[in-house]
């Protein structure tokens, strides 16, 4: 027979191709698509008509139904144990709600490895389920707030001298009396600190009004309302920062640009980021916002870092002051391998010293305990001081955000308070708070004494737009008289607030 090239070939692809084709038909049928039901055709159908309507709805009918819906809603909704997730990061320690944060403590940036996925407050679902709601949601733009207010029952009362009879208790400075402490407005975008394929930013515009302004007062900067007008109502921008993550350094670093809120503290001013209506000596009397660049940088599982350069404390970066210097801040944050401890410790603050309006030297540190998932305690303390402070107002610093020392020279304090928390149902926890404070020259209290302040309180929420806190605070000063405009040592207060999310 004669073996020809066109006999070759045939005989090749006969024995060699086409078992290969038959054998990746066979292993690699074409699926078709399981053809839908009835009932699953009717449901898209119903959902898609159900959008459909409430789009052709006003903006108003829509955040209406959006509250009553919320209203109805459970503030804790456990997630299955099998949920995917996106973050790259061990499970948050606590659940939040009903805590105010469901990680460890860390200020001045997004939680790196977590994605930043916020479900939609009433006004965010109003303008999701409107005409450009898909343009909303792919913008990652928030926008929502909350209104607080709150009142108290006190043994000191208001005086011809002054109506701050509560002093050295703040924010609710003014004794048996109802309080407009905030309305906030955030309008935010996220970054996705999970992801580590490319840089991602966001950022936080921050509106406040209502009594608490004066505690968020930055010299400078909306400063005449408190320092030349005393208004109990004012306005504030307590943050204005831009956000900038880059995965690419060590497991990620967010580089934080604008005016914020200061790194440490168990404590917030903002209310639902704080754990009870008041707030302890130690945290009402330290430094509030900064204003510069700083950095967060995830090292490992383990250990993250803060560095940072501001202009100094509580004052603007075009003000006139001796405390408006270059600043430095320098934040170590260390978690337990088995997510049941966190230390977060450093310089929140550091130039000279030289007396300034706010010139705080802040060393500080807090160590947070899980006992399980009912019970965990947060422990913090810190040292700040100013140096050839005077007792009196100087054309150098005319205002002074506390108290002037009663004497010339080195200002200290110090202060140590506790948290313990206990949660009691899913939707409540039950808070105990003891602390002790020393104003050595009444540096910040206007009191050279030593206090200690202990408190009970319970936070409820109903449901996932309300939170109500009651609590029951008594406060002694033990040198001199401090409370009911400095004729009393001592001071019981019940003090309950109310934040409603919108």
């Amino acid at each position: 027979m004669k073996i020809t090239y066109p006999f070759l070939l045939t005989l090749f692809c006969t024995t060699f191709l086409s078992p290969i084709a038959f054998a990746q038909d066979v292993s690699s049928p074409t699926l078709k698509p399981k053809p839908k039901t009835k009932t699953e055709i009717k449901e898209e159908q119903a959902k898609a008509e159900a959008a459909a309507k409430k789009a052709r709805e006003s903006f108003l009918q829509r955040l209406d139904e959006a509250f009553l819906e919320q209203l109805g809603t459970p503030a804790y909704v456990p997630s299955p144990p099998d949920a995917p997730t996106t973050r790259r990061i061990p499970p948050a320690p606590f659940d939040s709600p009903p805590y105010p944060n469901g990680d460890w403590q860390i200020g001045g940036s997004p939680i790196i490895g977590d994605p930043g996925e916020l479900p939609p407050w009433p006004l965010m679902q109003a303008l999701y389920e409107g005409p450009g709601g898909e343009a909303w949601k792919k913008s990652k733009i928030q926008i929502y707030g909350w209104v607080n207010f709150s009142g108290n029952i006190s043994t000191s009362h208001t005086s011809s001298k002054s109506e701050n009879g509560n002093f050295p208790l703040i924010y609710d400075l003014r004794p048996n009396r109802m309080e407009l402490n905030q309305i906030v407005l955030y309008l935010e975008r996220l970054p996705n600190e999970a992801q580590t394929d490319h840089i991602d930013w966001g950022f936080r515009i921050s509106f406040l009004y209502g009594l608490d302004y004066r505690f968020t007062t930055t010299y400078g900067f909306l400063s005449d309302q408190l320092l030349k007008h005393n208004s109990y109502a004012g306005f504030d921008m307590p943050m204005i920062y831009f956000d900038l993550y880059v995965p690419q350094i060590f497991q990620g670093m967010n580089i934080r640009i604008g005016r914020i809120i200061s790194e440490p503290d168990i404590e917030a001013q903002l209310a639902p980021n704080n754990l009870m209506a008041s707030h302890s000596l130690l945290y009402s009397f330290d430094d509030y916002c900064h204003e510069g660049i700083f950095t967060t940088t995830k090292i490992n599982d383990q250990w993250t870092i803060q560095a940072g350069i501001d202009c100094g404390t509580d004052v603007a970066i075009w003000q006139e002051d001796p405390g408006r210097q270059v600043t430095g801040t320098v934040m170590i944050q260390w978690t337990a391998p088995n997510q049941m401890d966190s230390i977060y410790a450093g310089a929140n603050s550091f130039n000279n010293g030289k007396f300034g309006y706010n010139n705080l030297q802040q060393f500080v540190g807090t160590w947070t305990h899980k006992f399980n998932d009912r019970i965990y305690t947060a422990t913090e303390a810190w040292y700040m001081y100013m140096n050839d402070a005077k007792s009196h107002p100087t054309p150098e610093v005319p205002f002074q955000n506390g108290s002037f020392p009663v004497r010339d020279g080195y200002a200290p304090e110090w202060a140590v308070v506790n948290y313990t928390m206990f949660r009691i149902s899913p939707g409540t926890f039950f808070t105990v708070r003891n602390e002790y404070f020393n104003d050595k020259v009444g540096s910040r209290t206007g009191f050279a004494t030593q206090y200690s302040e202990h408190s009970v309180g319970l936070t409820w929420w109903p449901d996932k737009l309300i939170t109500i806190r009651p609590e029951l605070r008594f406060d002694h000063s033990y040198d001199v008289p401090a409370y009911n405009n400095g004729t009393r040592q001592n001071q019981l207060a019940f003090v309950v607030d109310t934040i409603f999310h919108f």
